[in-house]
């Protein structure tokens, strides 16, 4: 493993790690002394994913995970939260077992996580996924969000 603080090409392991998302290693450079973490995952094959256009490219993680960060910027919400979103979702698109998925498949269930995990980061996914194109939209859907809060607290807004 390279240090990527002053490019040895040579640093030691002194912490491993094991869980759910792969093997988490903590390494020291032996030449400039600092550590940094490294994190191993296996590599899975995941379905191409069909888009609108009927276009096809490869699943990519990081382009979920940034769409994420974009949507939960400036929230109270945890990087290792979005990462666990991003498993999950990674997950049930590789567990439907098809070679194609429609980018559909993966915008709704995106939506669905986000709207569980922070309402405000779900109104800003879904002003860009479900195409909200005026306050009008924005505000029913809005409306949609608190009337189901209100019917599982079981309180009315007032």
């Amino acid at each position: 493993m390279q240090c990527p603080y002053c490019s040895a090409q040579r640093t030691n392991v002194i912490a491993t790690d094991h869980d759910a998302r792969g093997v988490r290693r903590r390494r020291e450079c032996p030449t400039c002394k600092q550590r940094f973490t490294t994190l191993e995952r296996a590599v899975l094959t995941t379905p191409l994913v069909v888009k609108r256009d009927g276009r096809r490219e490869e699943f990519s993680r990081e382009k979920l995970l940034a769409g994420l960060r974009t949507a939960c910027a400036r929230r109270p919400i945890s990087a290792d939260a979005l990462e666990r979103l991003a498993d999950r979702v990674e997950e049930y698109i590789r567990q439907t077992g098809k070679t194609e998925v429609p980018s559909k498949m993966i915008g709704d269930r995106v939506i669905a996580e986000l709207r569980e995990l922070d309402p405000v980061s779900y109104i800003r996914y879904a002003i860009v996924y479900l195409g909200l194109e005026d306050l009008a939209a924005v505000r029913a859907e809005i409306n949609r969000l608190l009337e189901g809060e209100e019917s599982t607290s079981g309180s009315s807004r007032g």
